[in-house]
């Protein structure tokens, strides 16, 4: 099976590539920007018929995309997330390859829920920001095209490589200089919301299913549990062995005030973990699987303290 990667660099994208390498019958093709991508192309800004072109040239049976930002402006994130979708979608239109579509979603795309609640594929998307609403565009996109296609979903992507700037990687950051400046106490705010997390490599694996699947329409892949961000924080307390004292301050960074209007002193040298949570999902998000589970026979395997131990042991190599 010749598989079209878009994307191969980033977060899910490696993982993937990984995951599709070590399938002897895949025969893979990584198309990105990068200078060692197979195939240089930017989405965001080449043609439908240039892709086209390439896809008669390859002749792929799947393209998968992983491609996308998750930062930046309304505009650079529509450029990114939708109108590269957009031009995939009309490139396969044109194209005789008659591929099969895997196109990377996410749970932004669903917006806020209700606290203890499992959001289901029917659910009635109403996304919380800029980020979801581009990913929900492209979402839109492709279920609309006419084309063989699945969009998969993510919900709250862990493990190695999650990016520094996430609240995770945060995190991880704030444990490690407190345990390299030897700092007995760490101050952390917002802790609050509670998310879904999903190692990247099962959504690599749940990649991998897809592409070999008759499934089409959307399907969420997550854990299927949401956790307190203050517990993974005590998770990764645990396995980084810091052994000092975690004080939650679940409020926004910069100067708190009390119930009498006083400011908190010990609040405004909190770390703000993730103040807002930058998906736009509220305080609460959990995925229902049961249909990862149904049609392509997928489950999580790696639990989240696996996940943290490995985003934990790349933040300790900076020490």
């Amino acid at each position: 099976m010749r598989v079209l990667l878009i994307g191969a660099n980033g977060f899910i994208g490696r993982f993937v590539a990984d995951r599709l390498l070590a399938d002897p019958a895949v025969q893979l093709t990584a198309l990105g920007r990068g200078d060692d991508a197979d195939v240089r192309f930017d989405l965001a800004t080449g043609s439908p018929g240039a892709l086209t072109r390439f896809l008669d040239a390859v002749h792929p049976g799947v393209v998968i995309n992983c491609a996308g930002a998750t930062r930046g402006g309304a505009r650079d994130l529509t450029r990114h997330n939708t109108v590269a979708v957009a031009t995939v979608c009309e490139a396969l239109r044109r194209s005789g390859c008659g591929a099969r579509l895997v196109q990377i979603g996410c749970g932004s795309e669903y917006g806020p829920s209700q606290a203890g609640s499992s959001t289901a594929e029917d659910a009635v998307p109403r996304p919380g920001g800029p980020y979801g609403v581009s990913k929900l565009a492209a979402t839109e996109l492709v279920l609309g095209s006419g084309l063989d296609a699945v969009v998969l979903r993510v919900f709250s992507p862990a493990g190695p490589g999650t990016p520094a700037g996430s609240p995770l990687g945060r995190l991880a950051e704030a444990m490690r200089r407190a345990m390299q400046s030897h700092d007995g106490e760490l101050k952390l705010g917002g802790l609050g919301v509670q998310r879904d997390f999903v190692d990247v490599r099962d959504v690599a694996r749940a990649v991998h299913a897809a592409s070999l699947s008759a499934a089409q329409g959307v399907i969420n892949i997550g854990s299927g549990r949401a956790v307190r961000l203050r517990d993974a924080a005590a998770v990764l307390a645990r396995v980084a062995g810091y052994g000092g004292a975690l004080h939650e301050l679940d409020a926004p960074p910069g100067p708190l005030r009390s119930a009498i209007g006083h400011p908190r002193a010990d609040a405004e040298h909190a770390v703000p973990v993730a103040y807002p949570y930058p998906d736009g999902c509220g305080s609460w998000q959990q995925a229902d699987v049961r249909t990862a589970r149904d049609r392509l026979g997928w489950r999580p395997r790696i639990n989240l303290e696996e996940s943290l131990a490995d985003i934990w042991m790349e933040a300790a190599c900076r020490i």
